[in-house]
C-alpha cells in the first residue's frame, strides 16, 4: 500500500503543475518560445526567473509540443526578452517544430541559444520582461497568445481543499510533536544532572 503522505505530496506536485499562474493551453499558431534573461536575479531579472520557474513548467505540462527554450547569459545590465513565435497560416508549419529532437536546439546558460530568427511563414512577438513583475509578465504573454487558461474542475478542487487542510493539520501536528520531543529532552537534562549530581555527592561522602 502506498504511504498515504506520500501520495499526497504526489498528488499535491501533480496538481500544483497542473493549476496556478502559467497553466493555459496555447492556440495552434503559437510555434514555440524562446526566453533571454541572466543567471543571477538581480538588476530587473527577479520576474523573468520568477516566470521561468513558477509558469513555464506549466506551460510545457498543456502545451508539450511546443518548444520552450531558455537562453541565460552573465550580463546582469542586458535585456530580458521572451520571443513568441506564430506562424502567419495554418499550412505554414514551423520549420523548428519539424526538427528531430536531436537537432533541435537546447537551452543554455552560457549564452548559446539566442532568439533565432523567424522561419519562413513565422512571425515574432516579443515581450520585455527586465524590471517587470513575473504576474505583469504572465498577463502580457496570455494576451499577446490569446491563451485558454485552464481551471480546476470540481474534483480537483475538492483535492486541492482536502491538501489544504491537510497541510495545515500537519503544521500543527508538527507543533505538537515538537514541544512534546522538547519537554522529553528538557526532562532528560534534568534527571541526567540531578543523576550527576547525586553520583558527585555520593563520591565525597565516600
Amino acid at each position: 500500500m502506498v504511504n498515504p503522505g506520500k501520495r499526497m505530496n504526489v498528488l499535491k506536485a501533480l496538481l500544483n503543475l497542473r493549476h496556478g499562474p502559467g497553466a493555459a493551453i496555447l492556440p495552434p499558431e503559437v510555434t514555440r518560445i524562446h526566453m533571454d534573461f541572466a543567471l543571477r536575479w538581480n538588476e530587473g531579472h527577479f520576474g523573468p526567473r520568477k516566470f521561468w520557474k513558477l509558469c513555464l513548467p506549466r506551460l510545457k505540462f498543456w502545451n508539450p509540443s511546443i518548444p520552450m527554450l531558455i537562453n541565460r547569459h552573465t550580463n546582469q545590465s542586458g535585456p530580458a526578452t521572451m520571443s513568441i513565435y506564430f506562424r502567419q497560416s495554418a499550412a505554414t508549419a514551423s520549420k523548428a517544430a519539424a526538427l528531430p529532437i536531436q537537432r533541435q536546439p537546447h537551452s543554455s546558460t552560457t549564452n548559446e541559444t539566442p532568439a533565432p530568427a523567424p522561419e519562413e511563414g513565422e512571425k515574432v512577438v516579443t515581450i520585455e520582461m527586465k524590471n517587470q513583475h513575473s504576474d505583469a509578465i504572465l498577463a502580457d504573454f496570455l494576451q499577446k497568445t490569446g491563451a485558454t487558461l485552464i481551471h480546476p474542475t470540481a474534483d480537483e478542487r475538492s483535492e486541492m481543499v482536502q491538501l489544504e487542510e491537510l497541510s495545515e493539520r500537519a503544521v500543527a501536528d508538527r507543533a505538537i510533536n515538537k514541544r512534546f520531543l522538547d519537554e522529553k529532552r528538557r526532562e532528560e537534562r534534568i534527571m541526567a544532572r540531578a543523576m550527576e549530581e547525586a553520583a558527585a555527592i555520593k563520591m565525597a561522602n565516600q
